[in-house]
């Protein structure tokens, strides 16, 4: 995949796939939006070009259509850091959203409902991703946190852009600063992994244990080597 800064996205439509899984309190406020912050430099070169910004983006785990889960919740949020208009779709595939691209003009932004309403966005649907792909001419990955998920809209989607596919500036940050961190670090070296699957983040564990000093273990997968050890857990993850 391409760095962004390499195109000129001048009336095109692009897709980009954020990480906007902020946590949000009672009243459905944003209670930290770093997320949406770190995303804002690739979202502002795109509308800088001339772009047709649409934007998708899981949040939380729902296990059906909530409100309490809607991504309504952040437009509010975007209009205040975009300096342009922010539309929201109720929708992230079918006639509706289909529609209010139609009607976008360039340098508008468009936020797509959770894509997670959709089983089909865990389990990695080809027909999803495709009506996803459909929406846009471009596609750009911006969501760190979840590019290593074999999702719909992170692994799927992809595919159907060929050489029309980018690394967002957040992305490409966080991988530039990996392959830092990974070839030639500075010693001592200590690495902390949190979380709380064991499943996502073994592989990285032992990639990691020939190259760090220290190797600090947190989040709730803790537990599972707590327990493995012999140790007493409770009720706590494992």
């Amino acid at each position: 995949m391409k760095n962004i800064m390499d195109q000129n996205f001048c009336g095109e439509t692009v897709l980009v796939r954020v990480d906007f899984n902020v946590p949000l309190n009672e009243d459905c406020e944003i209670t930290d939006d770093s997320r949406i912050q770190s995303s804002l430099p690739t979202i502002n070169k795109l509308i800088n070009d001339g772009a047709k910004v649409i934007l998708i983006s899981h949040l939380g785990r729902p296990k059906k259509k909530e409100k309490k889960f809607s991504l309504i919740h952040l437009v509010s949020n975007l209009k205040k850091n975009l300096r342009t208009n922010v539309f929201f779709s109720e929708d992230c595939i079918g006639p509706s959203v289909l529609s209010k691209i139609k009607n976008l003009q360039n340098s508008e932004v468009l936020l797509l409902e959770n894509l997670r309403f959709y089983k089909e966005e865990q389990s990695g649907s080809r027909s999803f991703s495709k009506q996803l792909a459909n929406l846009a001419n471009y596609y750009v990955n911006d969501a760190f946190g979840t590019a290593h998920r074999s999702h719909s809209s992170t692994f799927l989607v992809p595919q159907f852009f060929e050489n029309k596919k980018f690394l967002g500036l957040l992305l490409q940050k966080e991988v530039d600063s990996l392959k830092v961190v990974l070839s030639s670090p500075k010693k001592p070296f200590t690495a902390i992994i949190g979380g709380a699957k064991i499943s996502s983040k073994i592989d990285v564990l032992f990639s990691l244990l020939n190259k760090v000093d220290s190797l600090i273990i947190g989040g709730g997968m803790v537990y599972t080597f707590i327990k493995s050890m012999g140790g007493n857990i409770g009720n706590s993850l494992v």
